[in-house]
């Protein structure tokens, strides 16, 4: 849905660092034990023109947190693109999500240690 610029503002909501084990991956050993998983997430949210510190107008952090958490910890996918396409999914269909960004890192990839790999995936 397009912005209305007379209606209000966007603001941007940002939940960095979040921190989840869940049971992804191509390798049955991965869906079996499990690995760490950070995810980053940015939401461009409708806002009324003039803040009124009133949490009704904005989107909940701790409900953009709870729904990645279900989805990498209760689901299972084998490919990080559909672990950030389903967490990017979920936050667009709050109420006055506009677009979201969603960048989820699996911490320890099998192909050596230390290395890591990131998907970013954006949503309108």
């Amino acid at each position: 849905m397009p912005h209305n610029p007379a209606s209000g503002r966007l603001v941007t909501i940002v939940l960095e660092g979040m921190s989840f084990t869940g049971r992804h991956g191509v390798l049955a050993s991965e869906r079996r034990k499990g690995s760490s998983f950070r995810v980053d997430l940015s939401a461009r949210v409708e806002a009324p023109a003039r803040c009124r510190d009133r949490l009704s107008d904005t989107v909940d952090y701790r409900v953009l947190y709870s729904g990645t958490k279900a989805i990498v910890e209760k689901k299972r996918f084998r490919t990080l693109e559909a672990l950030a396409t389903a967490i990017a999914g979920g936050a667009a269909r709050l109420k006055k999500v506009r677009s979201v960004r969603v960048r989820v890192t699996k911490m320890a990839l099998v192909l050596a240690s230390g290395t890591t790999c990131a998907v970013e995936v954006e949503r309108p």
